[in-house]
């Protein structure tokens, strides 16, 4: 994996957004909440952080080339300081469940507001697809 593989299924996420923080911190966001962070300088200590359950995080940090991140363990969050350190499917099922995490930890009111868009954006779907069948 690499930062445009990444960006790619993060982008493919539900109302996920991307934004530049820090001057040079590519944050992944839903709701306005991130859940992971990758940095645009090929110099960085790190090439990812995301969020976690305690549990999880602390089987994270067992892994060979995964350390609690610096100023956000005590949050939960890991730092990948290769992609190499798991294989691509694992990377995108952690970058997953950390999305899942944050998503769930969003305010009831964001949640709905989240949920509606999701069900404007499939009837809009059905209405174009009905357009095109009935042409």
């Amino acid at each position: 994996m690499n930062l445009e593989s990444l960006r790619a299924f993060c982008l493919s996420l539900p109302h996920v957004k991307e934004d530049v923080k820090w001057g040079h911190d590519l944050c992944f966001l839903v709701g306005g909440k991130m859940f992971a962070v990758a940095p645009l300088e090929k110099t960085a200590q790190g090439q990812l952080t995301f969020k976690f359950t305690a549990e999880k995080f602390a089987e994270l940090i067992e892994v060979n080339g995964i350390i609690p991140a610096p100023y956000m363990a005590r949050n939960h969050w890991v730092m990948m300081r290769r992609y190499d350190a798991l294989r691509d499917s694992e990377i995108r099922e952690l970058v997953r469940e950390s999305y899942e995490i944050v998503l769930a930890r969003l305010p009831k009111k964001a949640q709905a507001k989240l949920k509606g868009r999701n069900i404007a954006r499939r009837r809009a779907t059905a209405r174009d697809e009905k357009e095109r069948q009935g042409q």
